[in-house]
């Protein structure tokens, strides 16, 4: 899922988006609670109208930014927990605002996205395991009353659409928490569910190892979904054999913004490029007069349209905005383009 934060995917518009043929974004709650609001989103007709993007969304619960706004190392930390729910300061004016479950399933409703998650506490890799346990048993509980205001709500948004609900599996890097956190999410009335956590796409060693202990206790009949997982072509290769349907990650927009470019293909089990880590860095000087596009058989915009590295590394160092376009819809596409390769893979291998 390409990550559109604030409602757009950045540099591209809903045009732009269908072209990458990517099927669902993902919207950011917290954001878009801060600005513009979320009842100015509903009275526009949803998040979906608001961005003119007539397809599927999916907005987080807001958990991740707010509790990563309470990590300050000299006792800056910007947001406070209790049982209820977390207060914290804006960080765009200093303003106190409060996320309850409660709130985030009310904010998610009146966004109106098609698939929300229930509010958790994402918890750091570094940190007591004591902490770790209080964190997820208040997650869990938070899970029982995101359940309980999503169906107070009859599981729909404000524009009267169905809403799915995803709970989401924390434990930080604790094996036997993960797989109590597994086996509780899993027992509940969620229609999909996800996998969270600041390692989990951080380090692809650690991410792929906890799936590897709770994957035999996931239903197959519902989607999985691994958050903030998507930096690096290998990554989407290796996540999809571990059995993971779904995957977001602001990494593919984030590098072309920063000259990285996606180029290689998927040979036998493994992704292959000339390139470290798959990226074409543009700003380097050997494509000055490169005439090539960014990568034969691309069947983005940006190569089919034949813009050429050299063009490219010109706008990009002279901070030209149409980069910024071209060079996110060539990696989303890319990115999106992997994924339909896994499919037929799969497909052959069934």
């Amino acid at each position: 899922m390409p990550v559109g934060t604030a409602a757009t995917v950045k540099s591209l518009d809903g045009q732009d988006i269908r072209g990458t043929k990517a099927e669902i974004v993902l919207g950011n709650t917290y954001h878009l609670f801060l600005r513009p609001g979320e009842k100015v989103v509903s009275e526009m007709g949803g998040i979906q109208r608001f961005m003119n993007w007539n397809s599927p969304m999916l907005t987080d619960s807001g958990g991740f930014q707010v509790f990563s706004l309470g990590l300050g190392a000299k006792g800056d930390a910007l947001s406070k927990i209790d049982e209820e729910g977390v207060t914290f300061k804006s960080h765009l004016d200093g303003k106190l605002h409060r996320f309850t479950p409660e709130k985030s399933m009310d904010i998610q409703k009146d966004l109106g996205a098609d698939i929300i998650m229930a509010f958790d506490e994402c918890t750091p890799d570094k940190i007591e395991r004591k902490y770790v346990r209080q964190a997820l048993d208040r997650t869990h509980r938070w899970a029982e009353r995101c359940i309980r205001r999503w169906q107070e709500n009859d599981k729909k948004s404000a524009q009267g659409t169905s809403q799915a609900l995803f709970g989401i599996i924390q434990g930080s890097t604790d094996k036997e928490m993960r797989e109590e956190a597994a086996s509780f999410i899993a027992g509940m009335p969620f229609d999909g569910i996800a996998i969270g956590g600041e390692t989990i796409g951080y380090n692809m060693e650690a991410t792929q190892e906890v799936i590897g202990w709770i994957k035999h206790l996931l239903p197959k009949e519902k989607p999985i979904y691994t958050m903030g997982l998507g930096r690096d072509p290998q990554n989407i290769v290796d996540i999809i054999k571990c059995g993971i349907d779904m995957f977001d990650c602001v990494a593919p927009t984030r590098l072309a913004r920063n000259g990285a470019l996606y180029y290689g293909e998927i040979r036998g089990e493994k992704f292959e490029s000339e390139f470290s880590k798959g990226r074409l860095n543009i700003s380097n000087s050997q494509f000055v007069n490169d005439k090539s596009t960014i990568m034969e058989g691309c069947d983005c915009y940006t190569c089919l349209s034949g813009y050429t590295r050299g063009y490219l590394r010109h706008l990009y160092m002279a901070k030209e905005l149409s980069y910024y376009r071209l060079a996110s819809i060539h990696n989303v596409r890319f990115m999106v383009r992997l994924t339909e390769q896994m499919r037929e893979r799969m497909k052959m291998i069934k």
